[in-house]
């Protein structure tokens, strides 16, 4: 009886990628060093490849294999050293046997070898014969007598599996299996029943709080009273049991859903050498922690958002060699992808070493586009100049090319990492030092931890990684500060707002309200972050924290920017998800008027005010007190930013913090005192330090004036600024 081979070819598929990704892993360590047990693995790896592949009489896949276990075992003999050209050869080969197995996965079948694959196999085996060889190889692999494509198209394939390849052809993609160790249809329907689970277990949860309330009816008539504390003991056990078994169920669901990182990253490295390549430039791909582990879920919606990301790196951020030799760096240029986890989420960075963002040319760009206005412009901080590449149309001909643009697609990457996949995307960089987007991810969609609270009488949740802290503070500690409510937490001004005004919820009639003393009277704060951005909401009461499932909203809500989903609590009630980074740029534009501007000197004579501190919000607020005085504000991030910035131009006044990364005030104050511009020029120092040896220090390193912000007025601010400024 004939041996079946096909019913092999899918287990032999998911084997090849598990060597694939250890010889793509494998070359990446061997450019940083030849250890000999990494050489042996590589060389294993191929020559499994090779094996295996010539059992199942896949000879275009041994042939390539062939030539690669060659080249691996003059390596590690030493009769071949580690080099650049070395390594591009390395990969060229990697990247064939890459595209061999998936032409396999999506068509069944594998095409014999064209002529010019053929002669790039013989002059591998040639190379590991006689090293001389490889002299003549350059940095990008290629060769002088015969070349491979990085992207070769089979021959000799049937009409439809070519016409298949050729619909994807030139489309990027970062490739996924279709199976963990179950089918994922059977596993699809395990976690719907999770979720099914978790919605119908919020109802149990109501019998509890309905259970207590009979037992205090009980105690006041003194009926039943025994008879309902065994009843609310037994629902109370019931619903704790209950909640570990669901919980974990939730655990061994996610855990055959989880995928390491590896997956898709393995992916992002062949396809930042492929693009690097059409692009005429050398680029190095490292990748670091590509065995962190995430729903698959996730990974499947992360692909899109990546290429994103990767194509602009390398269209836009890396320059061409050149262009890097000119400006002191080295001709290759570097691509990280780095994973990591943090507590429940995992937070993924992509990074380059090239131009970084031009905060000028994305104000003159955002200008010619309408997005802003001048007076809007003015007013922002680099952070969110930096920002506006995200805004949908903000790519322009001077930074789109036929491949990219930074900022095409940007806003379908925000979109896709904060409403998709529930995450929050950040963004560094620094002109000529590159740029590096953060994405933090939780682990799975499946559950997330949601805060529940009430406001105006309504019921309403936040996702947990927006919740910087949950606080109760007197109504008198709040400090007016441009016309607007703020609080004073740990060094850094909050702007304080009441979450029913802030969306506009009608009181509702019989809403109970609770009648405290004027002097004793507690606000119940919830502070919400994006980045480093924070906002206190005046919220009514906090209902509960646990973990939901979070259902999509119908078509005809998904565009109410409000609402970033829906959960069922108990009796299948539906509780709306704000979407926090829209209450935020809401409440930046509900600011107070200004003061009267009569008599206020033209824009000439306006007096110019460095703010330097390293919260947002603070800067944010201070700026917003000057400017309702008529100052032209700068902002500085840290002490070593406003030194930068204070030597650059010339300000009539310095306003800083003291606690600061990279350099503090104290330290700033000194060495802008040793500048001949600011040697008589008032600096004010603004800080939650109240000790008294702190504001002789301050006085010593050459402050005008130290402002305690427990006892922060802006009407004293701007009195002793006049004062000092006259």
């Amino acid at each position: 009886m004939a041996l079946d081979i096909k019913k092999f070819i899918s287990r032999f598929i998911e084997e090849a990628r598990d060597h694939l990704g250890r010889l793509t892993n494998g070359l990446a360590e061997l450019e940083q060093g030849a250890d000999p047990e990494l050489v042996n693995s590589l060389f294993r790896s191929a020559h499994t490849l090779k094996g295996s592949s010539r059992m199942l009489k896949l000879e275009p896949i041994t042939q390539v294999a062939h030539s690669l276990e060659d080249l691996l075992s003059a390596l590690r003999d030493q009769r071949l050293t580690r080099s650049s050209q070395l390594s591009a050869l390395l990969y060229q080969g990697v990247d064939t046997l890459t595209d061999q197995i998936e032409t396999l996965a999506d068509v069944g079948q594998v095409a014999e070898l064209t002529n010019q694959q053929l002669a790039f196999c013989k002059q591998l085996s040639d190379v590991a014969e006689n090293p001389a060889l490889l002299n003549a190889v350059t940095d990008d692999g290629e060769l002088p007598t015969a070349s491979i494509s990085a992207t070769p198209m089979p021959t000799a394939l049937t009409p439809e599996a070519s016409t298949l390849l050729k619909t994807d052809k030139d489309k990027p993609s970062l490739k996924t299996t279709d199976t963990v160790r179950i089918k994922l249809s059977k596993l699809e329907e395990l976690i719907k029943l999770m979720g099914e689970l978790v919605s119908n277990h919020a109802g149990m949860r109501e019998l509890v709080a309905t259970a207590r309330q009979l037992e205090q009816q009980a105690q006041k008539n003194q009926s039943n009273l025994v008879e309902m504390q065994h009843f609310s003991k037994d629902i109370r056990e019931t619903v704790l049991s209950q909640e570990s078994l669901m919980q974990e169920l939730h655990d061994k669901a996610l855990q055959m859903r989880m995928l390491p990182l590896g997956i898709v990253l393995d992916s992002a490295a062949r396809l930042v050498r492929d693009m690097a390549r059409s692009m005429e430039k050398e680029v190095e791909c490292r990748i670091q922690g590509s065995e962190i582990e995430l729903d698959r879920q996730m990974i499947d919606q992360l692909a899109d958002p990546v290429i994103h990301l990767l194509r602009n790196a390398l269209d836009h951020g890396i320059e061409i060699p050149a262009e890097r030799l000119k400006q002191g760096k080295p001709a290759r240029g570097l691509v990280q992808i780095t994973a990591r986890q943090d507590a429940g989420w995992v937070v993924l960075e992509i990074s380059d070493d090239g131009a970084g963002l031009s905060l000028d040319a994305i104000r003159d760009k955002a200008l010619k586009k309408g997005l802003v206005t001048p007076t809007e412009l003015a007013e922002m901080s680099d952070q969110e100049i930096t920002d506006l590449i995200f805004q949908p149309g903000f790519s322009t001909s001077a930074l789109v090319t036929e491949v990219s643009g930074r900022g095409v697609g940007m806003d379908v990457v925000k979109r896709s990492v904060v409403d998709e996949l529930q995450g929050v995307i950040s963004l560094r960089t620094g002109l000529g030092k590159g740029t590096c987007f953060i994405l933090r991810l939780p682990l799975s969609l499946a559950k997330m931890r949601v805060l529940l609270i009430k406001a105006a009488g309504y019921e309403l949740g936040f996702t947990a990684q927006y919740i910087a802290e949950l606080l109760s503070v007197p109504e008198d500690s709040l400090i007016k500060v441009a016309d607007r409510n703020a609080v004073i937490i740990r060094n850094e001004f909050v702007p304080v707002v009441k979450l029913a005004d802030l969306i506009a919820l009608p009181e509702q009639a019989n809403l109970v309200k609770k009648t405290l003393a004027p002097q004793s009277k507690e606000l119940l704060l919830l502070v919400i972050r994006v980045h480093t951005e924070k906002l206190a909401l005046v919220i009514d009461e906090l209902l509960d924290e646990r973990d939901l499932v979070i259902k999509q909203l119908p078509e005809h809500l998904q565009s109410n920017a409000l609402i970033s989903g829906m959960v069922t609590t108990g009796h299948n009630a539906l509780v709306s998800l704000l979407h926090v980074p829209y209450l935020l740029t809401k409440a930046r534009k509900v600011k107070g008027i200004p003061p009267n501007r009569k008599g206020w000197a033209s824009e000439q004579e306006r007096k110019r005010i460095l703010v330097v501190d390293d919260s947002l919000n603070t800067r944010e607020i201070e700026r917003d007190v000057l400017e309702a005085w008529g100052y032209q504000v700068t902002l500085a991030e840290h002490g070593q930013d406003g030194l930068d910035k204070a030597r650059a131009e010339v300000f009539d006044a310095v306003l800083t913090d003291v606690e600061m990364p990279i350099m503090d005030g104290f330290t700033l104050t000194a060495l802008l005192r040793e500048e001949e511009n600011y040697k008589d020029k008032p600096i004010i120092i603004i800080t939650s330090r109240a000790k008294e040896s702190d504001r002789r220090r301050g006085i010593e390193v050459g402050a005008d004036a130290y402002i305690v912000k427990g006892d922060f007025d802006q009407n004293s601010l701007v009195d002793t600024l006049k004062i000092l400024l006259d």
